[in-house]
């Protein structure tokens, strides 16, 4: 079975910055070919060959609620087995594996690679089925948005002088859901804080909101820039995104108060502690927000107590 060639480690910025900002929704098929439990086999192994696919839900009569999915394996099997002509509801694989509509397309790519099958059916919030993503539907999204790709992501990290004493910067680039990479900057953070000498309590304070302010950018914005800048009293750390907004950043304070929604939970984010975490190890702590612009979060951390 075919798989996605995309990793982490070795793929343009770019392209993988397209499949952190796409949603399944954007690639899926939409218009999706099913059947019904009574269908037969045969009847199903003709409508595959007739419309070139290799898989076909079985349905409800609004073909909303999804029962099964019915593959070419299936048929092959039905073939063999000489009970072609007997009715999907028997023979239809029942433990499906689904996407959900709202979720970003490296889910797709990451189910394609672990369980290779060919096609997921696809639900909406509702739990009704609105499309069927495989592995051509997405080669094919990304070879037209690669096509209209006309900027570059800047170089990922900027590296921090190497003497100790001097002032440093360090800038990363955070992309939306890249839990994969989630963590990374503020590990590089803590790494060079530990190279400097920075003691235990300021170093845990920074770290602690150098992730949960880079944790937010994954999982609340559209992406954007996690700064660092290591100066001879302070540290200063502004996470900086392109959207879509705090409406109410009071409310955005308050602990366990989070706009996650349930698959991003089911992960172990969203809990509604990142902004108060940062701000409560923060000596400055500040939010500028606009509806459809962006974010931008400033702490300060004293490295020496002022007077």
């Amino acid at each position: 079975m075919s798989t996605i060639p995309i990793n982490t480690q070795e793929s343009p910025p770019f392209l993988l910055d397209l499949i952190y900002r796409l949603k399944v929704k954007d690639v899926m098929t939409k218009e999706v070919i099913t059947a019904r439990k009574e269908t037969p086999l045969r009847k199903i192994q003709h409508i595959m060959k007739e419309k070139g696919i290799t898989g076909v839900p079985i349905t409800d009569e609004e073909g909303k609620r999804i029962f099964g999915i019915v593959s070419m394996d299936d048929i092959i099997r039905a073939l063999d087995g000489g009970y072609i002509e007997e009715s999907a509801e028997r023979w239809m694989s029942r433990n499906l594996i689904v996407l959900e509509d709202d979720m970003p397309l490296q889910f797709a790519i990451s189910y394609l690679d672990k369980f290779k099958y060919g096609r997921f059916p696809v639900l909406n919030k509702d739990r009704e089925l609105v499309g069927i993503i495989t592995s051509r539907d997405i080669i094919i999204a990304l070879l037209v948005e690669v096509n209209k790709e006309v900027e570059k992501l800047e170089q990922q990290i900027v590296q921090p002088p190497s003497k100790p004493g001097e002032e440093a910067w360090l800038l990363y680039n955070i992309r939306k859901y890249d839990f994969e990479n989630a963590g990374k900057a503020s590990a590089g953070i803590k790494k060079l804080l530990i190279e400097r000498n920075i003691d235990p309590k300021t170093l845990r304070r920074i770290s602690i909101a150098a992730y949960e302010l880079e944790m937010n950018l994954v999982v609340h914005s559209d992406g954007g820039t996690l700064s660092f800048r290591l100066g001879q009293d302070r540290v200063e750390i502004e996470a900086r995104d392109r959207g879509p907004g705090i409406p109410d950043v009071e409310k955005a304070l308050e602990e366990g108060f989070s706009t996650a929604n349930e698959w991003i939970r089911s992960l172990g984010f969203g809990a509604g502690m990142g902004l108060p975490n940062a701000k409560r190890v923060s000596d400055e702590f500040s939010i500028e927000s606009r509806m459809g612009e962006g974010t931008i979060v400033r702490t300060v951390i004293y490295l020496i107590v002022p007077p």
